[in-house]
């Protein structure tokens, strides 16, 4: 039993509210335990200059983490006049997380843009924000009736598994993520194809064995993912 009462195989309570923006083209609020994100997609005419031309769109995403959203004042990325690394990172993590189910023919010289705004973190804010993008850019692409074809062949969601206190254990709050010895965070398609896969050591080693069960751990979150999706886009 874990420190919440959970079983090592079980999600924290999720929640998916769709059209949680309503002047958005798309959006959801995805809260999964205590970790919250706003995901809106808004949708452009034009792509960059690199691929005008071309018939095809684009999508790109871009991820924020709001002042209080940790509990301690973070500083806005504009004050300091860019982004730090992590925010780098996870929103090219969610951009080509998303790219990897997308098909540029089926939206046309349009931008899908994706942005994710954690208003409370409480571990896996980068997996939260790529379940909720995905429900967000669905809501934003049912809108066109113009669309030439299909823009996404799959969907895509993510879940965090670790090793506490030498347990696979799936879906990491802050707790058990500052005291994993191993931290995982995992994308995969709905159809259970792999999409990535960033695994961490944290200050020990795992076993090729150990990380085979954490990502058959990881499958089953996956798998509970995707139904509250589906939920949320019927």
């Amino acid at each position: 039993m874990r420190h919440d009462g959970r079983r090592a195989d079980e999600l924290r309570p999720v929640n998916i509210i769709p059209g949680f923006v309503s002047q958005a083209d798309g959006s959801a609020l995805i809260e999964v335990g205590g970790t919250r994100v706003i995901c809106t997609a808004s949708i452009e005419s034009g792509v960059p200059g690199w691929r005008e031309g071309s018939g095809l769109g684009w999508l790109t995403a871009e991820y924020g983490m709001l002042p209080a959203s940790t509990g301690r004042r973070r500083h806005r990325d504009v004050s300091r006049g860019r982004l730090d690394g992590r925010s780098t990172e996870i929103q090219r993590l969610i951009g080509r997380s998303l790219r990897a189910v997308f098909d540029p023919a089926g939206i046309g010289e349009r931008t899908l843009w994706l942005d994710c705004d954690v208003l409370e973190a409480d571990g896996g804010t980068r997996c939260a924000s790529i379940c909720g993008g995905f429900v967000a850019a669905q809501l934003a692409l049912g809108k066109l009736d113009d669309l030439p074809g299909e823009p996404f062949r799959d969907s895509v969601a993510a879940v965090s598994v670790g090793l506490v206190d030498g347990t696979p254990v799936l879906d990491l709050d802050y707790t058990e993520d500052s005291a994993a010895q191993a931290d995982v965070n995992v994308i995969m398609t709905g159809g259970g194809d792999l999409i990535e896969v960033q695994a961490t050591g944290e200050g020990a080693t795992f076993t090729r064995d150990q990380l085979t069960d954490l990502l058959d751990l990881a499958a089953a979150g996956v798998s509970g993912l995707t139904d509250h999706q589906n939920e949320a886009l019927a």
